[in-house]
């Protein structure tokens, strides 16, 4: 019998609720409930490298393929607790001047965060930074369906959580290139010790050359 844990890669099926309301899900059935145009997508987690929340990442430790299990996640162990100090109030020119008209209700990003619209009152606007989902109890019911073994997509899922998109790489024997832009390099020194730790292999940088523009005849 396979048990999961720490740093396994795994494939994971789940469907997030609050308020018994899915928030989140790559279970067909319960996607196409929330939007029936929606396609689930493979999700591949690192166990215990936060990359869902920690009441989640801990449950997936020692658990069985293939099974299904179900908890409630607190608040604390969620998005956090509401914070007061989370909920401002903005002048109403802030909005204006990015030619967004505010209205009650309304989410929208701001400041590289997720704000809902609390209230509008003549030029001022009371918003709330806090994510949607805090203060809230969570339930999740989910199943590791696999271990994943295959090198190239524990590779790609290490980029994307840590560079947030997919560059062009190579798997070599003994390190994984990633080529990129002059400067990223800082952030390829920053996660060496992370692949190293995880996947057994240096990560190294090498600048992409520039593509040649193709020559126009006059």
């Amino acid at each position: 019998m396979t048990i999961t844990k720490k740093q396994d890669f795994v494939d994971l099926k789940f469907t997030g609720k609050a308020n018994d309301e899915i928030f989140d899900s790559n279970n067909e059935e319960d996607l196409k409930k929330v939007n029936p145009d929606a396609k689930p997508e493979e999700t591949i987690i690192v166990i215990g490298e936060g990359m869902v929340v920690p009441g989640l990442d801990e449950a997936l430790e020692g658990k069985e393929l293939e099974k299904d299990y179900e908890i409630i996640v607190p608040c604390k162990e969620g998005f956090g607790e509401r914070k007061r100090e989370l909920v401002r109030v903005i002048p109403l020119k802030a909005f204006t001047e990015q030619k967004v008209n505010p209205q009650t209700g309304m989410m929208l990003r701001l400041d590289n965060q997720v704000v809902k619209i609390l209230a509008v009152s003549g030029a001022r606007v009371t918003t709330d930074f806090n994510n949607p989902l805090a203060g809230k109890e969570l339930n999740y019911k989910f199943k590791i369906t696999k271990l994943v073994t295959d090198e190239k997509k524990k590779v790609e899922t290490l980029i994307k959580l840590y560079f947030r998109f997919l560059p062009d790489y190579e798997i070599k024997e003994n390190e994984i290139v990633v080529k990129g832009p002059k400067g990223m390099d800082i952030f390829i020194n920053a996660y060496k010790e992370k692949f190293k730790e995880l996947i057994g292999k240096d990560l190294s940088f090498e600048e992409a050359k520039p593509k040649e523009k193709p020559e126009t005849k006059e």
